[in-house]
């Protein structure tokens, strides 16, 4: 099933709460260190006074292990917006939605896209374009949960994955977006398409038919 929705701050439609969260996989924030979350093999390494390695593996030292683990999340993550870039985030989506399948919980994917960055950027200059990625970026992760992966598909594109809400809650949830970024020093807002994950969904499926509801609304206007 997919669907897709607009919220504004005019003070129409009904007041929205969010639903309580109760479930949690893990903390995706804490994982951003490591953006692959793909881990070292760090052999076993010995050392004698001198501090020189002896016997053990040859593996990488702590050194170079922290230098890789920053390469990847320098290649891995949005130096802009602080979250995931699309490939690294398809990676992310495929092992959620292998996750949701095997818990057998709902899956629902959201298609967020920035309203107007086009014009901002036109009008009051690119790095107020920028100004406004980041505040949507923040919001999605303050409104989200910190498991709940969010990563930017395009230049003005962001997917988030939800697990464990059904549809219903997941479109509550992020209608508090538009409500938070009404509030914000960067006004702005979003228009989001939403999909359920099916039996014969693949990630890259997943998000198009997000997308697709998101541009059926888009024809709405």
């Amino acid at each position: 099933m997919t669907v897709a929705g607009r919220w504004s701050h005019d003070g129409g439609g009904v007041t929205l709460k969010a639903p309580p969260d109760h479930r949690c996989w893990f903390d995706r924030a804490a994982t951003m260190h490591t953006a692959t979350r793909g881990g070292i093999d760090w052999g076993v390494v010995n050392r004698d006074d001198s501090g020189e390695a002896e016997g053990g593996s040859s593996g990488p030292s702590v050194a170079e292990g922290r230098d890789q683990s920053r390469e990847r999340e320098d290649s891995s993550v949005d130096a802009l917006t602080g979250v995931y870039l699309r490939g690294a985030g398809f990676v992310e989506l495929e092992r959620d939605m292998a996750r949701a399948r095997r818990s057998q919980q709902p899956f629902v994917l959201a298609f967020v896209v920035v309203v107007g960055l086009n014009a901002i950027s036109d009008s009051r200059g690119h790095a107020a374009g920028d100004r406004m990625l980041l505040e949507v970026a923040n919001t999605l992760r303050a409104t989200l949960r910190s498991y709940d992966l969010v990563f930017r598909y395009g230049g003005d594109e962001f997917v988030c994955a939800i697990a464990g809400l059904n549809l219903a809650d997941a479109t509550t949830r992020l209608a508090l977006v538009n409500a938070a970024l009404a509030e914000a020093p960067e006004y702005g807002s979003v228009m989001v398409g939403f999909a359920e994950l099916q039996p014969d969904d693949g990630p890259h499926g997943l998000v198009a038919r997000a997308d697709n509801a998101l541009y059926r609304e888009r024809e709405q206007q």
